[in-house]
């Protein structure tokens, strides 16, 4: 029988042969997701719809990369199914760092659900970029997740 949490949400536990380390969440514009498709690594989605999909619980370290919301808003920045997410405490003290899209017309707020996330779980904020993310971003999140994982694992 599936675990639930609040609500009666049921919660899938993803078995470490099947945790990939980088987990996203992408709305329904699917932005998060096409950038995370370039980055041509194994990576899991935090569901769009938390009561119809489940939740997920992690049993593996990982990066979690996360758009920011709310306008600029910070009470609004991390979307609710991140929190939801988030709520779990094995997804917590697996979470090793956090990347975050965002957009820069909203200044010292820009990226502003990583670095929230980042604060709050004591995990480094990893990297930023806006909306799409450019072909660069894409080549230095690749790299840079290689060299993160090396350097967590001791290698």
């Amino acid at each position: 029988m599936p675990h639930t949490v609040a609500a009666q949400i049921p919660v899938r536990t993803i078995p470490p042969e099947q945790s990939p380390d980088l987990v996203y969440f992408s709305s329904a514009s699917e932005n998060t997701r096409r950038f995370v498709e370039k980055l041509e690594r194994p990576a899991l989605r935090i569901p769009l719809h938390p009561r119809r999909e489940g939740v997920i619980r992690l049993t593996q370290p990982y990066v979690l990369l996360v758009p920011s919301y709310g306008g600029g808003d910070p009470r609004k920045a991390v979307p609710p199914q991140v929190r939801r997410h988030l709520s779990i405490p094995e997804n917590r003290r697996l979470l090793r760092g956090v990347m975050t899209s965002g957009n820069t017309n909203f200044g010292v707020d820009y990226g502003i659900a990583g670095r929230i996330i980042a604060e709050r779980l004591h995990v480094p904020l990893l990297y930023r970029f806006e909306l799409l993310g450019t072909s660069r971003d894409v080549a230095v999140v690749r790299e840079g997740l290689v060299k993160f994982w090396e350097g967590q694992r001791g290698e």
